[in-house]
């Protein structure tokens, strides 16, 4: 009998074994304990790899044997993607390791190199022997027949390496989730870059060409045909879903501002990059270092007061700021400095906008101040100057040589100038109410709900050029310093366009904890000694209280 209670006990227990591991292959559930998330994937990056058709490859070349800091990247690489892949079955990996064989080591850096896939050299000084390491912190990713590659590392002359590789693990689902959208999302928006009004040639704004590119469709366009035929303009016009005013420089004509009004009015959306005051850095070191600002008048005041703003045709000083490199000395003697420069503001990003989330401080130069005017369209600011601002009012003679001279930092007291902001919501017409330049086809007063961002600096989408090469837009190559501008207007041609899935990705926000290598270095000998010595006095004490115990007890 007792025999046949054990055999049943023990059938039952099997069956119940059976029966859990069945439901467990059928039911899969986990979950993430940590704060910030940060191993749970997004709805918008769960939508781009949904409809996946054909394997998605992806080669990733962080491989090897790295320091503390890479191999807490290469632990976040290799998570992110096992999210990625517990989404579909059509994701494969290969992790490869590129300098693994000396026989072919040599041979792989210059093709990596040579792709656009630059190494990162890892000094190594904490010991006595100084060392350097070749990493490859990047990836490939195929789908059919597109390749891309992904920075796994953001870099900055700036930062230490803890805090590259911090914003590295925080951009890490938006690096991928960006490589994907490109290989699986057809182009289908199209941007008008305008042309005809004086605006940046296409060498100044060619990394921010180069940058947007793979995302939507981009063409130029001229509004000189407005003079001969304005409505088959307008109608062309209408056609794109975003146009580009990158700082232009001649006045726009009545004719022209009625066909940019009723593309707002037919839901178009812009981003206007534009100036109220003649002055740049270009004309200071063409004019024997010196210069006038004067006032530029595009004839868009009525334009911007209609829809919500106003630039205002005064320049902005900031106490914080960019510098410029000057030569300072004379003659063989004379070296170039870096020095304050405060007409160059570091505009600080609007933390709770998707657009500016997590952005580096984005560079001006020559900004004119933005007043906002009470209607119906909704307004966010998107970038201010620093609370220890001036303004500065026009004509005014502006010299090189009075960067060197002590500012008066009790004037800088004006708090935070506007020098971005987007205006949303439905926009009432310029020429409501008034006699149409010419006869427009459909004429609307109101708009369908749309967007407008207006910056009050052309500069911040042009890049520097040397050896008529454009460089990158935001990286100052004198300083070595790397601003926010490029992914600022990144995202801000996403969020007009509604592609806000990639930057709410791009926003959020992971907290990584690493050791403070000064203190390690400080405290080493005396961490060492405790974590040898105080285990032994330790289980000396216990020893004898021990002893001392079972004595007294036995004795």
């Amino acid at each position: 009998m007792m025999k046949n209670k054990t055999l049943i006990s023990t059938a039952v227990v099997i069956a119940v074994l059976i029966l859990v591991n069945v439901v467990a292959s059928k039911v899969y559930s986990r979950l993430d304990l940590t704060k910030d998330n940060r191993y749970t994937l997004s709805n918008n990056s769960k939508a781009l790899i949904t409809n996946l058709d054909s394997p998605l490859i992806i080669d990733v070349f962080l491989e090897g044997d790295f320091p503390s800091e890479f191999r807490l990247l290469q632990t976040e690489v290799k998570q992110i993607i096992d999210e990625f892949k517990l989404e579909t079955d059509l994701i494969f990996i290969n992790y490869i390791n590129p300098i693994e064989e000396e026989t072919t080591r040599d041979r792989n850096i210059e093709e990596l190199s040579k792709a656009g896939l630059e190494p990162f050299i890892n000094t190594d000084n904490s010991t006595a022997k100084v060392t350097q390491e070749i990493i490859f912190p990047w990836a490939y990713a195929s789908y059919k027949d597109k390749k891309v590659k992904i920075s796994l590392l953001k870099r900055s002359i700036t930062q230490s390496l803890p805090e590259q590789i911090a914003n590295s693990v925080q951009g890490l689902e938006y690096a991928f989730a960006d490589g994907f959208n490109k290989l699986v999302n057809e182009k289908t928006k199209k941007i008008a870059i305008l042309k005809g009004n004086g605006e940046l040639d296409d060498l100044y704004i060619a990394d921010f060409l180069r940058t947007v590119k793979p995302y939507y469709n981009i063409a130029p366009f001229t509004l000189d045909s407005v003079a001969t035929n304005p409505q088959g303009t307008l109608d062309k016009l209408k056609q794109y879903d975003l146009i580009v005013a990158a700082k232009p420089s001649e006045a726009f004509t009545e004719n022209e501002k009625l066909i940019l009004d009723q593309y707002t009015m037919y839901g178009g959306k812009s981003l206007w990059l534009t100036e109220s005051v003649i002055m740049d850095k270009d004309s200071l070191y063409n004019n024997a270092r010196a210069g006038i600002s004067i006032m530029r008048d595009l004839k868009l005041n009525d334009f911007f007061f209609k829809y919500g703003v106003r630039i205002n045709p005064s320049l902005v000083k900031d106490l914080y700021s960019a510098p410029i490199m000057l030569a300072i000395g004379e003659g063989t003697k004379a070296q170039l400095q870096p020095i304050q420069w405060q007409y160059s503001p570091l505009a600080a990003a609007n933390p709770k906008h998707p657009i500016t989330k997590n952005l580096n401080l984005v560079k001006f130069d020559f900004a004119s101040p933005i007043d906002t005017l009470k209607n119906t369209v909704s307004k966010t600011i998107l970038l201010q100057s620093s609370p220890r601002s001036k303004l500065e009012g026009t004509p005014k003679t502006i010299a090189l040589e009075n960067v060197t001279q002590t500012p008066d930092e009790a004037s800088y007291n004006l708090g935070p100038q506007n020098l971005g902001v987007v205006l949303e919501g439905e926009f009432t017409s310029v020429y409501d109410k008034r006699v149409l330049p010419f006869k427009v086809n459909g004429f609307k007063a109101k708009s369908t709900a749309t967007k407008m961002v207006v910056i009050s600096d052309g500069d911040i989408i042009k890049n520097e050029v040397i050896r008529n090469r454009p460089q990158e837009l935001g990286f100052d190559q004198l300083t070595g310093k790397a601003f926010g501008n490029k992914e600022f207007l990144l995202n801000t041609v996403n969020y007009l366009l509604d592609d806000t899935g990639l930057i709410n990705i791009r926003a959020k926000e992971i907290s990584i904890a690493f050791l403070d290598a000064n203190k390690i270095k400080d405290e080493k000998s005396k961490w060492q000694i405790i974590n040898l010595v105080l285990p032994l006095v330790l289980l000396a004490v216990f020893g004898f209280i021990f002893n001392y115990l079972r004595k007294r007890k036995y004795t």
